[in-house]
């Protein structure tokens, strides 16, 4: 099971927060790291109960980048489900999916969750490998943040296995996958319009799929070779 980081992006209610490093306390999580954070107080050290040591040991970040530092899958979480595949960027696990998922993955993983009232911007969501969205009633859907951490927290603790890890390929390592099909789109002269689309949707299939490092090399040998093979004959022309 890998370690799992908690990311509370912009949070504006302290109760919240206190809330969240109690939750984080019943199922033996203890990674918390706040980005922009309202003002913590009475009320957040009240509601975290015996998650108090969490709440005073989080960290802050200026930015969501700089709290993903060092994580080696990024799980956003998302009011909004569908199934669409020309609306990719919202396309979602169930928490027992994801769970089921990332049991055997090693490294960090880091569930990021949105501010109270309109959650992540479209841009922090594609920046997100994977999508958790938590099924309710379609008459009021959206949950309290601390709730929903509870739920998909709830669902690694149940869902851890003594199934021997892979070596999954690294955070910085599925960057680096990225940024080579990044240079292969440039290299072909695929449509500038569409490259945000295809980077998103090699993410997330890159997300489902938690390569391994064997995987990795094979698939940056491909990208790299092409690359470079497409530059000498342009440079040739």
């Amino acid at each position: 099971m890998p370690a799992i980081r908690i990311v509370v992006v912009e949070p504006k209610n302290e109760g919240n927060v206190g809330a969240i490093a109690r939750v984080m306390r019943n199922f033996d999580i203890e990674d918390l790291i706040l980005v922009n954070p309202c003002a913590l107080g009475g009320e957040a050290r009240k509601r975290a109960m015996h998650g108090l040591s969490i709440l005073e040991a989080a960290r802050f970040a200026g930015d969501l980048e700089a709290a993903l530092e060092g994580a080696d899958l990024v799980v956003g979480t998302s009011g909004i489900q569908t199934a669409s595949e020309k609306r990719f960027a919202r396309i979602a696990l169930t928490p027992r999916e994801l769970a089921s998922r990332v049991a055997p993955m090693a490294g960090v993983v880091a569930i990021v969750l949105g501010r109270e009232d309109y959650g992540l911007l479209d841009a922090e969501l594609e920046r997100c490998d994977l999508l958790v969205t938590i099924p309710a009633s379609d008459t009021y859907p959206v949950l309290n943040v601390a709730q929903a951490a509870g739920i998909l927290l709830y669902e690694f603790f149940v869902g851890r296995t003594r199934s021997r890890a892979r070596r999954q390929a690294s955070g910085l390592e599925k960057e680096t996958l990225h940024a080579a099909l990044a240079s292969l789109l440039e290299a072909t002269d695929y449509p500038a319009h569409k490259r945000t689309r295809a980077r998103v949707m090699f993410r997330r299939m890159m997300g489902r799929a938690v390569p391994s490092k064997w995987e990795f090399h094979v698939m940056m040998g491909v990208f790299e070779r092409a690359t470079k093979r497409i530059r000498r004959l342009e440079a040739r022309r």
